[in-house]
């Protein structure tokens, strides 16, 4: 924990990242990253391949450690945790949850017994042992299978859901551990046309309730939940803004929206 500093004092700021580098190897994947999230946004980051956006998670959730600069968490109690400082397991109890591209979910566990499983309790191998569901522990899992939308999938096979189904279970998982900021890489990804449009307002309508950073490519996707925009090249933020504003900055199109379209038209 460090002293509140008097630049966040007062505002509503949640995070605060500030003079970040990180090198591997002599590369530099971070370059003097200052990012800002405000409590209850949703914030959407793009960047070319190589931009320092997965770099940037493993900083924020402990994985990595920069090499300078500060990773600051200011919690609803007033105090500031700098996450530079905590290992891994002290950040998600922070209440800094991670959902990698890939879903990692029980597949042969009912889809009820995932969330049961991911509730912010006690997991010695005894307290594993006694454990009993409260009345509590039903409401939020009802809850959140209700915002997931699989309260009629909740007695399946986690392995029998389809891909988007999946993603949605783990993004379930994460918010039965009540977090206050939620890191999603790509969660349109290998998704159908219906899927991703669901996603979205999954994504949506966390909003104001937990502060979110997703990461991601598709465009149409940004589109449908972007509020505000961040853009990283070379491990450092190029443009911040508004949707529309972004996608049509000449640099954004330069190092990357310029990219994407000379892929799609080479396949």
């Amino acid at each position: 924990m460090i002293h509140h500093d008097p630049l966040y004092k007062d505002t509503p700021l949640i995070l605060s990242v500030s003079g970040v580098d990180k090198s591997f190897d002599g590369f530099k994947a971070i370059n003097d990253l200052n990012f800002y999230l405000e409590e209850g946004e949703l914030r959407t980051v793009i960047g070319p391949n190589g931009a320092g956006k997965s770099t940037f998670m493993d900083i924020l959730t402990g994985r990595t450690k920069p090499d300078c600069g500060s990773v600051v968490f200011h919690d609803s109690d007033g105090h500031d945790y700098n996450l530079a400082k905590l290992r891994e397991f002290e950040i998600n109890r922070l209440g800094i949850g991670r959902k990698f591209q890939t879903p990692s979910i029980y597949k042969s566990h009912t889809v009820y017994d995932n969330l049961v499983l991911s509730l912010d309790r006690p997991r010695g191998a005894f307290q594993s042992l006694i454990y009993r569901e409260s009345p509590d522990d039903r409401e939020i899992i009802h809850d959140v299978l209700k915002t997931i939308r699989l309260s009629d999938r909740k007695q399946d096979l986690a392995g029998s859901l389809s891909h988007g189904q999946k993603q949605w279970l783990e993004i379930g998982m994460l918010l039965a551990q009540n977090p206050r900021i939620l890191l999603i890489d790509e969660p349109a990804a290998g998704m159908s046309d219906e899927e991703s449009e669901r996603t979205g307002e999954l994504l949506l309508s966390l909003e104001k309730k937990h502060s979110l950073i997703v990461i991601e490519h598709d465009m149409e996707f940004i589109r449908q939940i972007a509020r505000k925009v961040t853009v990283l090249h070379q491990g450092h933020v190029l443009k911040d803004g508004a949707f529309d504003k972004v996608k049509s900055d000449p640099e954004v199109i330069e190092v990357y929206l310029g990219r994407q379209g000379e892929k799609s038209a080479t396949t």
